[in-house]
């Protein structure tokens, strides 16, 4: 419906030394971490050693019920995932976690990122006999780890070896039928935490606001590079592959996270806050309202209101119950699909000038139906600022960036955008100050998509069909 970056995944896994509903955690969790996809979702139970796996396409609401949570029994591990699709198409067979079953056990595996090596990596594993079921690069890493794991003596030895053979982006939470492990790529980009519940169980979430959803007290972040293995003898940290120089995703702090997060020691929402306050310090106008596009922009809106002086307004209400699927028969309909989700309150903006604070400008559409709202309900100006830089880049690690050809900045000068969009003025925050808006973040942050240069080697080109081009292409 709207031309938006979207999120890529979330993962969530627990431990618990006593047989319990690991089920029902698992579940509140991924609706906690529900923003970060949207497409399939799915759950894995381990009851000493037996796997029970539920997944389906749709949200966490629709796939899982009473019934089926029921089914999937109690255990003392479980991993779930939500997913959306950077690489591989939606459909079930895509949806995580996914089960291996090998000669050494049973693996379950729920991945948030994206190897930037995965293609030369299957195509070595085809070409041995390997036969894959999916077509994302999450079966990728099951199958690396699955072949250490034939000759090395535990699967956490596997883990660290099919370590050296992964570039890219990956956290990651695998179930063994006595372990549950936690990893994170050497560069950090995407955020994997962990914490404990009150009975003592140990959880590892891609974002806070899961641990926060099921009571659980956050202990730490695990490091980029880090291996956590818990199992009957506790917790023990491996850092084989730690030491790098670092590299999260910035565009968590912008956009990805849910504001109640704290990523890497740094709150989401005063990132969000801070990016506001250096947008006013580089692009200042006169101007009677801040109205902040829901619900990333929001935040940004107000630390924008609060630098400069200008009233902060409530511009825009969200229609919440606007699905992913809904249906537009029409051009007409499609074309006033930003009406259906969001309506403004006009007597905020009628006759003032107005400060429009989003998250993004991707191909510039919706940027100029929202423009065209607010002009409609009779602002006198409108003045559009961003609090990311422009995307001129694609994106190898986990969000659905693969071309510059429909990126709006890759075709046209800031000014010419404002004018493409209906806006008196455009600003974006620029690349230095969009690294500062993480107070205190025990991290190097990834800015490729905005400045071209990236923190590893990338391929010229990975689309996210990769694995599935038709017979020529």
């Amino acid at each position: 419906m709207f031309d938006k970056i979207n999120e890529e995944c979330g993962v969530f896994g627990i431990y618990s030394k006593e047989t319990m509903d690991v089920a029902s955690l698992a579940y509140i969790s991924l609706y906690a971490l529900q923003h970060r996809g949207q497409e399939s979702c799915g759950i894995v139970v381990n009851d000493k050693g037996v796997f029970s796996h539920h997944k389906d396409l749709g949200l966490v609401p629709e796939v899982f019920n009473e019934e089926n949570l029921k089914k999937l029994g109690l255990g003392n591990i479980a991993v779930g995932h939500v997913r959306y699709s950077t690489t591989g198409k939606s459909n079930r067979s895509n949806a995580q976690p996914l089960v291996v079953r090998h000669i050494k056990g049973s693996l379950a595996i729920a991945h948030n990122g994206n190897l930037v090596n995965a293609r030369e990596l299957r195509e070595k594993y085809e070409l041995r006999g390997a036969i894959f079921h999916s077509t994302n690069d999450t079966e990728v890493i099951s199958y690396a780890i699955t072949e250490q794991r034939l000759t090395q003596p535990s699967i956490e030895k596997a883990v660290e070896e099919a370590m050296y053979k992964f570039k890219g982006a990956y956290s990651l939470v695998i179930m063994s039928p006595k372990k549950l492990i936690a990893a994170r790529d050497p560069q950090g980009f995407r955020p994997l935490c962990m914490g404990e519940t009150e009975t003592g169980a140990i959880v590892f979430a891609s974002e806070t606001c899961a641990l926060d959803s099921i009571g659980a007290k956050y202990i730490r972040d695990v490091e980029a590079g880090e291996i956590i293995v818990v199992d009957e003898n506790g917790i023990k940290s491996i850092r084989t592959h730690c030491g790098h120089k670092t590299a999260m995703c910035v565009f968590e702090y912008v956009y990805f996270a849910r504001p109640d997060s704290v990523i890497e020691g740094s709150s989401v929402h005063q990132a969000r806050l801070n990016a506001g306050k250096y947008l006013w310090e580089e692009h200042p106008v006169d101007a009677d309202v801040v109205v902040g596009v829901p619900d990333s922009g929001l935040d940004a809106a107000l630390g924008f209101s609060k630098a400069s002086g200008i009233p902060y307004g409530v511009g825009f209400i969200k229609n919440r119950y606007v699905g992913r699927t809904f249906i537009q028969p029409t051009q007409s309909q499609r074309s006033n699909s930003v009406k259906i989700k969001l309506n403004v309150i006009k007597d905020v903006v009628k006759d003032k000038r107005v400060v429009l604070i989003d998250d993004s400008i991707v191909r510039g559409t919706t940027s100029a139906r929202i423009v065209n709202l607010i002009r409609e309900a009779g602002a006198s100006e409108v003045h559009m600022r961003i609090s990311c830089p422009p995307f001129i880049n694609p994106c190898y690690f986990g969000t659905d960036i693969d071309s510059k050809e429909n990126l709006i900045a890759c075709k046209m000068s800031v000014d010419e955008i404002a004018k493409e969009i209906g806006a008196d003025s455009l600003g974006y925050l620029s690349v230095d100050k969009v690294q500062k808006i993480a107070e205190n973040a025990k991290c190097n942050f990834c800015v490729g998509c905005f400045n071209g240069q990236y923190p590893i080697e990338v391929p010229k080109e990975m689309p996210k069909d990769k694995f599935e081009r038709k017979i020529g292409e």
